[in-house]
């Protein structure tokens, strides 16, 4: 999402870093850009004016910047403590009820992602160890209760059906006793939306509001739509007083204006993040990851997390020993493909790395990804394991049996033995023979 606003913050800082010595007129040039760029982002004019000032003021009370040799470094963190700020500085978790079952009312409009976002909270609170049911009191689209039935089944989780002719507020009240009596620790109610704020809609939230008394009431705001989710979120917390957000389609093409511009303007925290389609894409929301991610600076907490819930610890330390111990084959090449695809797209996991280059972004296909693994499956064991054995038959097999050309499996071969050099390389080193002891 941030791709073009961190590509404007890095030509920033590489301008400061170029400089030397900063002057006051550096420093004031650089305001003015990066306030060129969040407008470009379409984060909303207050924020941009009470960030902008902000980093004057802290600035200007460090005046070690200007006598500094290296003052772009102190200027840098000040902005990313700034913007720290402005996404909601401390990590809100989730509260449970102390008194079970925990009620999780969602809001939005229509579009916005509540039906996914009400699963997706579901899978993330079996994480947690509890026990969760899904409801819907949509009584107005005739595949609301269905759609979350289905999702349901994917969590797997309970879930809940009322006749369409009941009132929201009375299937709310309804589900929170069966969740009662039923065992579940978690419910989450999912609600009807709008394709824009209306007073119906209004007054049925607070109906299901004053009914249930939600232990938190969560607004789910599409980030794809920029200013339009911070004032529908301002106009729903008129009405229907949220406890926090959750910024669904992260993963889209937006200018992030939205994710920059609601906690301030709200005055609730962003609690979770949509990262992706699948109920897996849900992540808690770190103000200080995300700061940095803007920036390019990456955020390796989270692709460690990533990595941890993705790969067991001794599937990866297999690999790891036979790697350093052995001459990587396609299986180990294979079995580095699939744990990746479990992190999720390579767009995301690059996304993550410090300091790596926006524009590559464009260059990394998941196709590509899944056109070698279609043409090691076509391998024979033998072949996986000896690739020295294939010969232009051998290719040619590959290819129709892969769907690819003759071409493509030379490269995979190519792949191959550059990981083979560079697998050596590590092996003869210092490190290598470290981790080698280490692994035995």
């Amino acid at each position: 999402m941030f791709e073009q606003i961190s590509a404007r913050f890095q030509q920033i800082f590489r301008q400061w870093s170029t400089r030397g010595k900063l002057t006051e007129k550096d420093i004031e040039t650089g305001l003015t850009e990066i306030r060129r760029a969040l407008l470009e982002a379409d984060v909303h004019f207050k924020v941009i004016k009470a960030f902008i000032e902000q980093v004057r003021q802290r600035a200007a009370a460090e005046p070690e910047i200007l006598r500094s040799l290296t003052p772009e470094q102190h200027l840098i963190k000040i902005v990313r403590d700034t913007l720290t700020d402005v996404l909601g500085r401390e990590v809100r978790p989730l509260r449970w009820s102390p008194h079970p079952p925990t009620v999780i009312l969602l809001l939005g409009l229509q579009g916005s992602g509540k039906t996914t976002t009400a699963a997706k909270l579901a899978r993330w609170a079996k994480d947690q160890g509890q026990n969760p049911m899904l409801v819907s009191t949509d009584i107005y689209r005739p595949a609301a209760q269905q759609q979350l039935k289905v999702l349901a089944a994917q969590v797997p989780c309970g879930v809940l059906e009322y006749p369409q002719d009941m009132a929201p507020e009375d299937i709310a009240a309804d589900a929170v006793r069966q969740a009662k009596r039923r065992g579940y620790s978690v419910v989450i109610l999912d609600t009807a939306g709008r394709l824009h704020i209306d007073p119906v809609l209004m007054d049925e939230m607070v109906r299901i509001q004053s009914r249930v008394h939600p232990t938190e009431t969560l607004y789910v705001a599409d980030a794809m739509t920029g200013q339009d989710a911070v004032r529908s979120a301002l106009a729903f917390y008129k009405r229907v007083p949220f406890t926090g957000v959750v910024l669904t389609k992260m993963d889209g093409d937006a200018r992030g204006g939205a994710a920059l511009s609601i906690v301030h303007v709200t005055g609730q925290p962003i609690l979770f993040i949509g990262t992706s389609e699948k109920l897996d894409g849900l992540e808690v929301f770190h103000p200080d990851r995300m700061a940095q991610r803007i920036l390019g600076m990456g955020d390796v907490l989270t692709l460690i997390e990533k990595a941890e819930k993705a790969v067991e610890r001794e599937e990866a330390e297999a690999l790891q020993r036979k790697i350093l111990k052995e001459e990587i084959t396609f299986e180990e090449l294979l079995a580095q493909i699939r744990m990746l695809r479990r992190m999720g797209s390579l767009q995301q996991i690059a996304s993550l790395l410090p300091g790596f280059p926006q524009e590559a972004f464009d260059d990394m296909d998941e196709g590509e990804l899944k056109k070698l693994e279609a043409i090691i499956l076509s391998m024979t064991p033998q072949e996986r394991q000896y690739p020295r054995i294939l010969n232009a038959s051998r290719k040619r097999r590959i290819a129709r049996g892969s769907g690819t050309t003759v071409h493509d499996v030379n490269e995979a071969i190519r792949l191959l033995r550059t990981m083979q050099t560079m697998s050596r390389q590590i092996r003869k080193s210092p490190l290598g023979r470290m981790l080698r002891r280490f692994l035995r």
